[in-house]
């Protein structure tokens, strides 16, 4: 058969059976009104389920709309970073260079998106989330008397009045309701139609279950006003499979592969004492199972949500309840990755030749050497550059091209940083420059590319 048109994407049935029984036991064991659930893998979605009653019948993870909670996060992250991809703002900008604030001007825009910029956790005055937004008309009555417990940029410390300002600053550069940006420049490009700023339905209600009876008590589903974009809006396992197939791949429509491979980079310093979670810009970031995920989760008075993905599998599960502060429903997503990718794991794509490469690209590829450390470079599609380590310790990374002749590293120790052709008189190649590191084409090559010359005796 030609692989081609072999189709990796669809299901094995013990792999959807697997799945179905997880979905069940958690809703059952979690004493949930419904739950739904989905599968993306490769970009589709190949796998969904409803359990459970809403209005009589069960939940359909396409139309069912449940409230997603601080899942919103992720979207308004989404917007924020559009601003910046166009230049409007940077990341390192103060707050208050683009919006008036009283709390948080100083704090920098990735410290707001990444939840270090040392702002409280909560809004000032009743349970936001179940009280009115009217309650706090005015960007002032948000934060109460102890606005800032931790200096911008010290610690990760979540603060949902945060998200409250990066909404404002989309406002603020757009001159429109965040909600209308948000719907028009990422959810409609996305197919996301079921997802809204209040319910509309089919929708699910929200309920608390007793913790000693089986036994419900209706949750409020107020409007949050100023606070909405921490947790406000609501939507459906469909169209949030959609937005994990966008976080993993882009839509250039949207956000750039490349800006969203950015914002699922740890931005803070890994949380707990087994380093298992993080925050990106955005992003929550979850190390489990020999895996980093990226994705949010999310909850509101009634519900509780989760998305999570998978980078290296290139798979996303996403499940959404309508019951208060159900613990299960986080490991369940994360499980529902991990059951497809350890049943049926990735194909690779077929190998083709990358066609022409330019010579001054093979002119560079093969072996180098950091003093006598070997690493080897690669030409990647795109003209990326592929460094990686051959012996032991050496940091592997890799350089996008610039419109300048140099590259800039993606990740790790080098991100950031340029990668420099050296050329001689004559116009053959001398040496990388990467930072001022420099690589030669021999170990400690002589030619006086190596900073501090090389012994005179050579290699003894």
């Amino acid at each position: 058969m030609n692989s081609a048109h072999e189709d990796f994407t669809a299901l094995l049935p013990a792999t959807r059976r697997a799945l179905l029984h997880r979905v069940a036991t958690t809703q059952a064991e979690g004493r949930a009104p419904s739950l739904v659930a989905a599968v993306v893998r490769e970009g589709r979605t190949v796998w969904s389920a409803g359990r459970g009653e809403v209005a009589g019948a069960a939940p359909d993870p396409g139309a069912t709309q449940y409230r997603i909670g601080s899942l919103t996060k992720s979207l308004v992250a989404v917007a924020v970073l559009r601003l910046r991809d166009e230049g409007l703002l940077d990341l390192g900008d103060p707050l208050g260079k683009h919006l008036e604030t009283a709390e948080g001007a100083d704090a920098t825009v990735a410290q707001l998106l990444a939840h270090s910029s040392g702002l409280a956790a909560e809004a000032r005055g009743p349970w936001w989330e179940r009280t009115d937004g009217a309650l706090r008309p005015e960007p002032a009555d948000l934060f109460g008397d102890r606005p800032r417990p931790h200096p911008a940029g010290r610690v990760h410390h979540y603060s949902n009045p945060g998200y409250a300002l990066l909404g404002a600053l989309v406002e603020r550069l757009r001159g429109e309701p965040w909600y209308e940006v948000l719907r028009r420049e990422v959810l409609l490009p996305l197919g996301m139609g079921r997802t809204t700023y209040g319910p509309e339905a089919p929708h699910a209600d929200g309920w608390a279950v007793h913790p000693w009876a089986d036994a419900l008590l209706p949750e409020p589903a107020a409007d949050t006003g100023l606070m909405a974009p921490a947790g406000q809006l609501w939507s459906t396992a469909s169209d949030l499979a959609r937005f994990a197939a966008f976080l993993l791949d882009g839509d250039e429509r949207v956000l750039s592969a490349a800006t969203l491979a950015e914002m699922r980079r740890p931005a803070v310093e890994p949380q707990g004492p087994d380093w298992s979670l993080s925050y990106g810009l955005g992003l929550q970031l979850l190390r489990r199972d020999g895996r980093v995920l990226v994705g949010h989760t999310g909850s509101m008075p009634g519900f509780v949500g989760a998305l999570w993905a998978s980078p290296d599998d290139r798979i996303a599960a996403v499940a959404l309840a309508n019951r208060t502060s159900m613990g299960p429903l986080v490991p369940l997503t994360a499980d529902l990755v991990g059951t497809v990718a350890d049943a049926e794991p990735r194909i690779p794509e077929v190998w083709r030749p990358a066609g022409d490469v330019a010579p001054e690209l093979l002119e560079i590829a093969g072996p180098w050497y950091w003093g006598a450390l070997p690493f080897a470079l690669r030409i990647r599609a795109g003209r990326v550059l592929d460094l990686t380590p051959l012996g032991d310790g050496g940091r592997a990374a890799r350089f996008a091209p610039g419109p300048d002749g140099t590259w800039t590293g993606l990740d790790g120790y080098y991100a950031g940083e340029p990668l420099t052709v050296v050329r001689r008189a004559d116009g053959g190649v001398s040496h990388l420059d990467i930072g001022t590191f420099v690589l030669t084409r021999e170990p400690y090559e002589r030619g006086g590319a190596v900073p501090g010359g090389v012994d005179e005796g050579g290699w003894r």
